[in-house]
């Protein structure tokens, strides 16, 4: 299969200055998380403004849908509405006195009417969780709304390709958790996303691919496993292995745990841990339901309803930006707003329910995410879909 984009021996060296990129091949997959990890100076940003024609290579070839790069003028505004840049620090990306205009700013240079603009504009807004903020300015904000408007000014655009340097670089962990939950938010409508970052905790939990990226040229890629297991390659580049891997490897060495597939979360980690210490049987244990409901078809009535009436749900969370608003807007007090899916499996291990209010593809994502976790650990976690209420009865399974 024809990766969506792909370089091949790509070079670049800054005028009157050091190479940057030193024959740099990839290949990235379509609706793939791709990660790109190295120490400061590594060449990650040179690299990434390659990929929509910021920067052009000094050798080598960069080619979109198997078509190599072309540098006009006309082909490449076409490249950067289909291959979206967001800066690492959204003050430079921000450019309008409001935030209405900032993501304005894509459609109207693509020389959309009237209408159009205005819609892209709330579905980007909307998409980032930042409807209501249309006349606010954007040097009013935090740095995570700031972020997010930086995202919503390329979605605005309707790209296909989403690339991100150092997407939590200066944010806070609950912004920096809400930014990465957006960006799998949209891996689950179709789009790539790739990001750049030299916090290996957050390319080894978030990634499907990591490119392991020192000096200008590539180390090694993998998934996380693989990369973020060899030591000697984490060395060269001057990282640190992540702690929960570097954990398991630890106790896996001294025959405290199976060694297997390594964990990439708190929730596989302790579910390896307990089947271990208990050596649980496949299937015999007695867990807690997973309930999905979408806001969309059932209401806030029918929600709180469903939360006071039957005494069944002890956690809800809200997954998605869309999700979240509504739970604001519903005034529906939320347990969790990040790690939505990996908290509640947990929850229903120990037998206990939980709700998860999220919209769209974010259902089907859920439902998938639980069943590779059953199937992977063995265990049974029910998930059933909320129909909507005439009455506190739960739905189907």
């Amino acid at each position: 299969m024809t990766p969506l984009l792909e370089t091949d021996n790509v070079t670049y060296t800054y005028p009157n200055g050091p190479t940057a990129l030193d024959g740099v091949s990839i290949r990235i997959e379509a609706g793939s998380k791709t990660a790109l990890v190295g120490p400061n100076g590594a060449g990650k940003s040179t690299f990434l403004l390659m990929l929509n024609g910021m920067l052009r290579p000094t050798s080598g070839e960069i080619r979109f849908n198997g078509r190599p790069l072309a540098y006009d003028r006309r082909s490449l505004r076409e490249l950067r509405r289909q291959v979206g840049f967001v800066f690492q620090n959204p003050d430079v990306q921000i450019i309008a006195p409001t935030v209405e205009a900032d993501v304005a700013f894509g459609p109207v240079n693509l020389d959309l009417p009237p209408d159009a603009v205005r819609k892209a504009v709330q579905d980007a807004l909307g998409c980032v969780g930042l409807r209501g903020y249309e006349r606010r300015p954007p040097h009013h904000l935090s740095g995570g709304e700031k972020k997010r408007v930086a995202i919503a000014g390329i979605l605005a655009m309707d790209p296909s390709v989403l690339v991100l340097d150092e997407p939590t670089n200066t944010l806070d962990p609950a912004s920096s958790e809400e930014v990465m939950e957006l960006l799998d938010e949209l891996t689950s409508s179709g789009r790539t996303v790739l990001i750049s970052t030299h916090d290996v905790e957050l390319a080894y939990r978030w990634a499907d691919s990591v490119i392991l990226m020192e000096r200008g040229g590539i180390l090694a890629r993998g998934s996380p496993g693989e990369v973020f297991s060899d030591h000697s390659l984490l060395a060269s580049a001057r990282l640190k292995p992540p702690a929960l891997l570097d954990l398991y490897n630890e106790l896996g060495l001294r025959g405290i745990i199976d060694r297997g597939a390594p964990p990439k979360s708190v929730l596989e980690f302790t579910d390896r841990i307990e089947r271990t210490i208990h050596a649980h049987a496949p299937g015999c244990d007695t867990t807690g339901t997973i309930y999905l409901c979408d806001p969309d078809l059932t209401g806030g009535d029918g929600i709180r309803a469903l939360l006071t009436g039957t005494g069944a749900i002890d956690h809800v969370g809200a997954m998605g930006t869309r999700a979240k608003e509504f739970a604001g807007r519903e005034q529906i007090p939320l347990d969790f707003t990040y790690g939505v899916i990996d908290k509640c499996i947990l929850k229903a291990l120990i037998g206990e329910n939980s709700l998860i209010i999220t919209t769209g593809g974010m259902i089907e994502h859920a439902r998938r995410r639980i069943s590779d976790y059953n199937t992977g650990s063995g265990r049974k976690v029910t998930v059933t879909m909320v129909e909507e209420p005439d009455n506190t009865r739960l739905g189907r399974e």
